[in-house]
């Protein structure tokens, strides 16, 4: 029996980003660096876009993990920032969880490194605890296809659904009326060839 559709809601959702480290990065095979980057900071500007909260944190950045990826610190400065010291569990974070609670949100929209642990337990951890797991699968990444599949399949089973970021910005948004070039210009600077579509649009307002 399938699940029933549970849509994203734009006044209900958290981004969660999830050990965007320098050294864990290095572990991504699974898509290419470039793409994978790309894809990481869309994640960030749609979380701003639509004035989402959103929690940063990384696993013991002082060793071999690295810090978390500079872009995100610049992006929200004002964002609760949880360095665990240890946990490789975000939820096993007492600061982690009060920060994820504090939002109000029920919908978490989660992404990080590596896929199967550092993506996967705390959306399994968040289920567990009633909330609605929305992975975004191409702003996380791991060593291969193998562990990925592994990955989303036990995170599916358990009841988190898979998305790309660009799925979850249409869907968050619903309705094309609500901003096109807002909207439009974000797709932009991420899918180059999406681009094309609002030249288009922009020559033919320009004509009207």
């Amino acid at each position: 029996m399938s699940n029933p559709y549970i849509r994203l809601d734009k006044n209900n959702a958290a981004v969660l980003l999830v050990d965007h480290q320098a050294g864990l990065s290095s572990l991504v095979r699974d898509i290419e660096p470039e793409k994978f980057r790309n894809n990481v900071l869309a994640l960030a500007d749609l979380a701003k876009y639509f004035k989402l909260p959103t929690i940063l944190t990384t696993s013991f950045e002082n060793g071999p993990n690295g810090p978390l990826m500079t872009e995100l610190k610049e992006a929200f400065p004002e964002a609760p920032y949880i360095a665990r010291p240890g946990q490789i569990n975000a939820w096993d974070n007492e600061d982690f969880v009060k920060a994820v609670k504090a939002t109000g949100r029920k919908q978490l929209i989660i992404a990080g490194i590596v896929t199967e642990v550092c993506v996967a337990f705390p959306a399994l951890s968040a289920l567990q605890e009633g909330y609605e797991v929305f992975v975004i699968t191409d702003a996380s990444g791991t060593f291969n296809e193998v562990t990925r599949q592994s990955a989303w399949d036990r995170m599916s089973v358990a009841g988190a659904q898979l998305m790309t970021w660009f799925g979850a910005a249409c869907e968050l948004h619903r309705d094309w009326r609500n901003d096109v070039e807002g909207l439009g210009t974000l797709f932009a600077n991420h899918i180059p060839d999406y681009r094309n579509l609002m030249n288009s649009f922009a020559t033919i307002q320009d004509n009207k």
